[in-house]
């Protein structure tokens, strides 16, 4: 198998169970931020440790987003096609992202300011995958159904890497911080 078809040289993608839109109308868009989101996943899950309750989080995320992208990538005419879990978001991979967050929050007390970023490469790394996620939640509104859960996991997925990011940060450093030193 070759894995160039040449179909998109005009322009325009396939999508799943049927349909071919523009590579730069807002479904592509939106589907490929996720795409980037889950490669600054990998990314800072490359910076854990194998085997290590962070890296089987992040597994678990990464494998979520392949039904995130999949119902993306999908026209509203096909959406009763969907299948929960396999290509369609549920209220419990939901659950799932606010039980981990949860489960991190009891692993130390999250910073109430803000924080600077890049403690590590992990914590840096996770950072950057939050961001990323933000943005596909922001893209991902111009396409996703009024039904949806595409928007929520999202939200609880950045919410989640803020929150493994500050766990990897073995403690934050603060945006402010004041210098009795050097007062004015």
């Amino acid at each position: 198998m070759k894995i160039y078809t040449r179909q998109g040289d005009d322009g325009t993608t396939g999508l799943l169970y049927g349909g071919r839109v523009r590579k730069d109308s807002d479904q592509p868009i939106a589907y490929g931020d996720v795409d980037e989101a889950q490669a600054a996943i990998g990314w800072a899950r490359a910076q854990a440790d194998p085997d290590s309750d962070i890296d089987r989080v992040l597994i678990y995320i990464l494998r979520d987003l392949w039904v995130l992208m999949a119902e993306l990538a999908t026209l509203p005419e096909n959406r009763h096609k969907l299948e929960s879990g396999v290509s369609l978001v549920t209220q419990e991979m939901i659950e799932d992202l606010e039980r981990n967050i949860d489960e991190c929050s009891e692993k130390f007390s999250a910073p109430t300011e803000f924080v600077i970023p890049g403690q590590n490469p992990l914590a840096a790394a996770l950072d950057i995958a939050r961001t990323v996620v933000r943005r596909a939640e922001r893209t991902a509104l111009k396409v996703h159904a009024d039904n949806s859960l595409v928007g929520p996991y999202l939200n609880r997925l950045s919410d989640l890497m803020w929150m493994l990011a500050r766990w990897q940060d073995k403690g934050s450093l603060p945006a402010r911080e004041v210098d009795n030193n050097n007062e004015e």
